[in-house]
């Protein structure tokens, strides 16, 4: 691996004109490809094997037409003081805005408050309905956007009007003006951590053409393969972080070669076969992580983390050849590490030297020992106290994980000043909280003798539950053989009492109905979603660890390396799940985060969270430790060897951290509670991850196993392919010129 990549940097470096202009190309290509690629049309949403998603299909058969899956917008009106809605002049407003609405292009029906008694019983609020043939995700802007100005003629009249509903679930802004921030604080750790403008424009040039290629290309396969723009979201997220961090590796490793006296096209070579391959399996744990989404078996879940894995693939890809020709077009701007701006002695680069050869170097005084290096030398000294404080400090930090509540954002969840969250708090106040989520009963009674008894024992039956406070009429279908009740809870749609309703429909009830009873509507179908993936967790933990340890052991040739990885891993990533629930469920410091509404900590969060955090996390676990095992190859003492590897890969590694945590942490200023919560969850995950575990608990453990820790039993030894990671086949490669045909045996390989 090592000598292939080795062959490759070089090839790019000589090549660099071939290979930048076939980076751009494909770039141009792709941009080209995206904005001729047709609209993405509706993007569907389903969860197979859940009870609501059966109810929503054996809606689609039993009553074509009614679009079951379609958007629903609420309007809510409410009087001012001393008036009703039920007034001549107010009820004729309300007929003006119903005519209006219902000449939109993908309305299918809307209601009358008046004669579908949607009236508060003190009359001062009223609502309309509208249903539409697209689901949520699917809607045009226009049609959100006919919704929302529809009630300018009732608010110009004096009326208070608010919209709700899953219509207006447009997709977020992520983070404005705080994401900005974040970019410009990654560019300014770039600039001190690599010594110039120019070195730290390249990760950064680097991971935008690479999220570019990778979000066009998604754009051109939008329609085909019914993506949304959630995925491109995901993918370029994902993208610029991997991007930047793997550009950062190879040329903080260029640049320490660089230190060591080799010519720029030796040290662009040895830089890619070492710092490039670890670049190589730290990607590969991500594409991983990320594919594994699939055993969740949520096709939108699917697409992103498919989708997401392909832009990894291209920032590798990048990384291993085109930041290799843009070291050589920046020749001597970009200075050896540790140089403060003295010219480097000898001549410049590319001088077709022999490969291996080192130039001559001007004496200087020994240097004093950097950060990682006296780090690394206090957690030697004191490994047993250094892992008892990070474990029991993460451990305590995890500890409300055990009260974790998921479910998803609804419009309660949203800030107050928004009129999705003013019109669910309008409902709530006309017709009690749970209003906003009304459940939808499907009663198949096909099979039965007497359809109609069959829906009246279902109501009876419900009717009797804890917390119901009203129990529609059963509607059939045409052929009389399915019906549909509307039950309203009397608690929230994200409360745990409305939960427990659900199970107790499905459990109680439909055990004693003469059919099939099937609970669904957007309440049950949250639930449904939060259950699968809470039991989708486990089984994908299994797989992205299990399939991860099994490369690092490749990597490290190691039992316990690997092993101490996966388990450091698990306990950050509970950290930062125990700091999620503190402060999004429980409030704490929620007013310094701007967390309006506590509640339920969104479903894909855990499962979201590993899959990144994984992939992010084995990147630093193979930058640090690959440096660690190659000292320790090298003939160094265990204990050495791990202060060489933070010598060398600390100040990258942090580096690496702080960029990740900035552009994470940019996330934590938008308003959407979804987008605030991941952001903050990551940037928290990367901290503890990187800085706690990373730094503190992997020396700990390694000073306190010594040479136990690279132990391999030689059976497994032998039966492991030796892909030579550490670069030791670049050692004893003897000196020889430039092999004029080298281009071609690259090729053949």
């Amino acid at each position: 691996m090592a000598t292939f990549l080795y062959r490759l940097g070089r090839l790019a470096y000589r090549r660099r004109h071939f290979v930048a202009l076939m980076w751009v190309a494909l770039l141009t290509l792709a941009g080209v490809g995206a904005v001729n690629a047709p609209a993405a049309g509706s993007t569907s949403f389903s969860i197979p094997g859940t009870e609501a998603q059966k109810a929503f299909d054996l809606l689609e058969q039993r009553f074509p037409g009614a679009s079951a899956d379609g958007a629903t917008g609420r309007m809510v009106f409410k009087a001012p003081g001393g008036e009703k809605m039920t007034d001549a002049a107010n009820k004729a407003i309300v007929a003006k805005t119903v005519k209006e609405l219902s000449d939109g292009s993908e309305v299918v029906s809307v209601t009358d408050p008046f004669t579908t008694h949607a009236v508060s019983k003190d009359g001062t609020v009223a609502y309309l309905s509208v249903k539409y043939d697209a689901p949520a995700v699917g809607l045009k802007d226009a049609t959100r956007d006919a919704l929302e100005t529809a009630g300018d003629g009732a608010r110009a009249a004096g009326l208070t009007v608010d919209v709700g509903g899953d219509a207006l679930q447009a997709n977020p802004d992520a983070g404005g003006a705080g994401e900005a921030v974040g970019l410009a604080i990654a560019a300014v750790v770039l600039v001190i951590t690599l010594g110039s403008m120019i070195a730290a424009g390249l990760p950064l040039l680097t991971a935008i053409i690479g999220v570019g290629i990778g979000v066009s290309t998604i754009t051109v396969l939008a329609k085909a393969l019914d993506l949304g723009d959630t995925t491109s979201t995901l993918a370029a997220m994902i993208g610029l972080a991997v991007g930047i961090d793997y550009a950062l590796f190879i040329v903080s490793r260029y640049r320490a070669e660089l230190a060591e006296g080799r010519d720029r096209e030796e040290a662009v070579g040895r830089a890619t076969g070492t710092a490039g391959s670890a670049v190589v399996f730290a990607g590969l744990t991500v594409v991983i992580a990320l594919a594994g989404l699939s055993v969740v078996n949520v096709p939108m879940l699917t697409k992103m983390g498919l989708a997401a894995a392909g832009t990894v693939v291209i920032a590798v890809l990048i990384a291993l050849t085109m930041i290799p020709a843009l070291l050589g077009y920046a020749g001597r701007k970009v200075r050896p590490a540790g140089e403060k701006g003295r010219k480097p002695a000898g001549k410049a680069a590319g001088s077709g030297k022999a490969a291996g050869s080192v130039k001559p170097v001007e004496s200087v005084k020994p240097a004093k020992p950097n950060l990682g290096t006296r780090w690394a030398s206090f957690v030697i000294r004191r490994p047993a106290a250094v892992l008892l404080l990070g474990v029991l400090g993460l451990g305590a930090v995890a500890l409300p994980v055990s009260q974790l509540e998921l479910g998803l954002p609804d419009d309660g969840s949203q800030p107050t000043s928004t009129t999705q969250r003013r019109a669910y708090d309008l409902l709530s106040e006309g017709f009690g909280p749970g209003f906003n989520g009304p459940l939808m009963i499907v009663v198949d009674a096909k099979d039965s003798d007497d359809p109609k008894a069959a829906a009246a024992t279902v109501s009876d039956g419900i009717k009797g539950l804890k917390d119901v406070v009203t129990v529609t009429p059963a509607t059939f279908n045409k052929a009389g053989d399915t019906a549909t009740i509307t039950v309203v809870p009397g608690s929230k749609p994200s409360s745990t009492q409305t939960e427990d309703l659900v199970h107790a429909i499905r459990d109680d009830v439909a055990s004693k109905a003469d059919a099939d009873v099937l609970v669904t509507g957007t309440t049950a179908l949250n639930i449904d979603f939060s259950q699968k993936l809470s039991d989708a967790l486990i089984p994908y933990l299994a797989l992205v660890v299990g399939l991860a340890f099994l490369l690092l052991i490749v990597v490290f040739r190691s039992i316990l390396v690997p092993l101490k990885a996966a388990l450091g891993f698990l306990l950050s990533v509970l950290a930062a799940l125990g700091a999620v629930v503190a402060v999004f469920q429980w409030g704490w410091l929620g007013g310094l985060l701007g967390v309006e509404e506590t509640g339920p900590i969104m479903s894909m969060m855990p499962i979201f969270m590993v899959g990144v955090v994984f992939g992010l996390a084995m990147d630093y676990e193979v930058f640090l430790v690959t440096r660690m095992r190659e000292a320790y190859v090298h003939g160094e003492s265990p204990s050495q060897a791990i202060v060489t590897g933070f010598k060398h890969s600390a100040r990258v590694v942090v580096a690496a951290a702080v960029i990740m945590m900035a552009v994470f942490g940019g996330f934590i200023s938008s308003g959407e509670s979804m987008i605030k919560m991941i952001g903050f969850g990551l940037a928290v995950a990367v901290f503890f991850d990187a800085f706690v575990v990373r730094m503190a608990i992997v020396p700990a453990v390694l000073a306190l196993l010594g040479r136990r820790a690279w132990w391999l039993p030689k059976w497994l030894d032998r039966a492991l392919p030796n892909v030579d990671v550490e670069g030791e086949g670049l050692r004893t490669q003897a000196e020889k010129d430039t092999d004029p045909d080298e281009d071609r045996e690259l090729v053949r390989v």
